[in-house]
């Protein structure tokens, strides 16, 4: 046997260190590595038994054709790489010549992090002159509230957390999606810190909480402006901290402020005036306030101002100049690595268009000028993940959409396909990860050979280059050359020490820059509370995009700590201790509706209606029904996902998706 370091590959902040043990060229053991710097060992539930995953009788081991029947029954017969290749190319060159290049639309998003093979696609589709794909599906409005006030100003380290005597975990289920911030937190509670969660259902995390505060959906903002009145009247705010570092803090405080007294914004939030005038003096009194910011409250029409105002919470009372206080959202490492060598945008020789991932029902089904004739998807499952799954659909089933999917598993996605070409995981290829909740990266060699002939994403795409006739020396680069190619600048993030413990697949911790929580780089060089080159120069409550709709329920998606998005359908284990695609309802709710537990029910809105089976429980307040996790339709108990419910509309700023921005009605079949 041989123990091998290695790193998790999906969308979650941690990156997590693994030691995985190979006999006989499989996976046998994939547990944690206890020397990773942020990790230590501790692994979730999905990643323990990873080497399920990996040799899944369920894997993808050679390209399949569909042979007939209509897109979606998933009648498959096995072909050679060099046909589907040939096929793929020759079907994408007569596009090209009758339509256009941007006919041609790629997708994809975090099915993998790694720097290589997550953009690998990059320089291809560039090159070919495709539709260029705008990746805001998760929480770009969470990095542009972000930017409204604090400019480029680097994160603070999160392990401050451990030193703060006030820990709110705000709209982050981090027992699910972020369980080294849950570690931290419940190590600071013992060591006397009051933890606090902000949701809008009772999560596994509020288990843990000494205090639960549960808003009402897409709410935070004005719960937090609400807050700020309460400092600001009762002046518990820093004035020599907002003398020296606050730009507009008067004209906020004065035109602003006064309309969010607690006793206005306690219907709309959901909390009494009594508890939000408690928290603010609580949060106030705090010696280091620390919040954690999740990102499903950036999923709404309001998202990036919500953000933009509880980033303004630190500032009001100083918290960012101790140890231990202030607010952290997420790593921004772009600078440390230079990405454009992988992604080479200077490959394009003109603009073409943009096309919102989020808006994909649209695009395939009524984009025009010219139409998309191909679709090419890798490292995602839109059928499954994508806003108003049922116009997906409808795209996906056109005949003459061409379309190619290169995955690990027959997913929703892969079942439409034209052409399904099998992927390799992340232990059968090298890469250059970085995490986004801490300041950790690490380089991961494939461990094993691929699975059947499984290959990864660079190396699909410079088959297709050869395969389009093209000479670019860029595409004969190996994995490791790329990866190379990103260690080759030193800068202030890394030096010759780092780049060679890198390269020895060692985790290592990036060398933060000074101006974390020292120097606020924005134009203007303070913390920009009125930001003068924004429509909304200050901070205000903004509606949701469902306050419109008219249905009496708001419906939220919320993540699984047994899945992440759709990854993962494919462990039965998993699966299992899901139980089944359950809607969570409040007992006054069901009542009111005369639905039963475990009853078979209808969710409807003016998309779609999608199955469940009803949990009556108390974790959901009145007014707000969940289901947690992105089921793949071949489990679900209907004809469609949670997703047929969620509309394509983008949120204020950063053009993100609003997965939960829905009302829906629910009734019993």
């Amino acid at each position: 046997m041989t123990i091998i370091r290695s790193v998790c590959p999906y969308d979650c902040p941690d990156t997590c260190g693994l030691l995985v043990t190979i006999e006989d060229n499989r996976v046998v053991r994939v547990v944690g590595d206890p020397k990773h710097p942020i990790t230590q060992g501790f692994l979730c539930p999905k990643m323990t038994h990873y080497e399920q995953t990996v040799h899944s009788p369920r894997r993808l081991t050679t390209p399949l054709l569909r042979i007939g029947g209509p897109k979606g029954s998933g009648s498959f017969a096995p072909i050679s790489w060099g046909e589907a290749v040939g096929r793929i190319c020759e079907r994408w060159q007569g596009l090209m010549s009758k339509f256009g290049g941007e006919s041609i639309l790629p997708y994809s998003y975090a099915g993998t992090m790694g720097m290589v093979q997550r953009n690998a696609g990059h320089p291809f589709f560039h090159y070919l002159g495709a539709s260029r794909l705008d990746r805001t599906i998760c929480a770009p409005a969470k990095d542009a509230g972000w930017k409204m006030i604090m400019g480029e100003t680097a994160a603070m380290q999160p392990s401050e957390m451990l030193a703060s005597d006030l820990i709110i975990l705000w709209g982050l289920n981090a027992a699910a999606t972020s369980i080294h911030a849950m570690r931290d937190a419940l190590n600071a509670r013992k060591k006397g810190a009051k933890l606090w969660v902000i949701d809008t259902y009772h999560t596994p995390t509020t288990e843990a909480a000494d205090e639960v505060f549960l808003v009402k959906p897409g709410m935070d903002g004005g719960l937090a402006l609400a807050m700020m009145h309460v400092l600001v009247r009762d002046r518990l705010v820093d004035m020599t901290f907002i003398r020296d570092n606050i730009f507009g803090f008067e004209e906020f405080a004065q035109t602003v402020l006064p309309q969010y007294s607690p006793q206005a914004m306690a219907e709309r939030c959901g909390l009494p005036d009594a508890v939000i005038e408690r928290m603010a003096r609580s949060y106030a009194q705090a010696q280091a306030p620390f919040i954690r910011l999740g990102s499903g409250l950036t999923r709404y029409g309001n998202g990036a101002m919500t953000v933009r105002t509880i980033t303004c919470l630190p500032a009001l009372v100083g918290a960012w100049q101790r140890t231990g206080g202030g607010i952290f959202l997420s790593t921004s490492t772009g600078s440390a690595f230079p990405l454009s060598k992988v992604t080479r945008e200077d490959f394009c020789r003109q603009p073409t268009r943009l096309v919102n991932m989020n808006q994909l029902g649209d695009a395939l089904t009524n984009l025009s000028d010219p139409p998309i004739k191909s679709l090419y998807v890798y490292h995602s499952n839109p059928a499954a993940i994508a806003p108003d799954q049922g116009a997906v659909v409808r795209g996906l089933l056109r005949e003459d959409l061409f379309t190619v999917v290169h995955e690990r598993f027959l997913t929703d996605t892969a079942r439409y396909a034209d052409i399904v070409l099998p992927a390799t995981t992340s232990l059968e290829h090298e890469d250059l990860y970085r995490a986004y909740g801490s300041y950790s990266v690490q380089v991961a060699r494939a461990v094993i050979p691929p699975v059947g002939e499984a290959k990864s994403n660079w190396e699909v795409f410079q088959l297709l280059a050869r395969g389009m006739g093209w000479n670019e020396p860029f595409f004969a680069q190996t994995g490791s050359e790329m990866i190379s190619q990103l260690l080759t600048e030193e800068n202030s993030w890394r030096d010759t020490v780092t780049n060679s413990r890198l390269l020895a697949g060692e985790p290592v911790l990036l060398q933060v820059p000074n101006e974390a929580k020292q120097n606020w780089k924005t134009p203007s060089g303070r913390i920009e509370i009125k930001n003068e080159r924004e429509t909304e120069p200050l901070p205000r409550l903004l509606p949701t995009h469902a306050e419109e709709d008219g249905f009496p329920l708001r419906l939220q998606s919320a993540p699984n700590r047994y899945a992440l998005n759709s990854s993962f359908y494919e462990r039965d284990d998993l699966r299992q201790k899901q139980d089944c695609m359950q809607l969570l309802m409040h007992p006054e709710d069901a009542l009111k509706r005369s639905l039963n537990n475990g009853q078979a029910v209808l969710a409807i809105n003016n998309l779609g209606q999608v199955q469940f089976s009803l949990k009556i429980t108390e974790r959901t307040p009145p007014g707000t029904v969940v289901s947690e996790g992105v089921w793949w339709r071949e489990f679900v108990p209907g004809e469609y996902g949670i997703n047929a419910l969620m509309s394509q509309r983008l949120t204020d700023s950063g053009r993100g998706s609003t997965l939960y921005d829905v009302t829906v009605e629910v009734r019993g079949m």
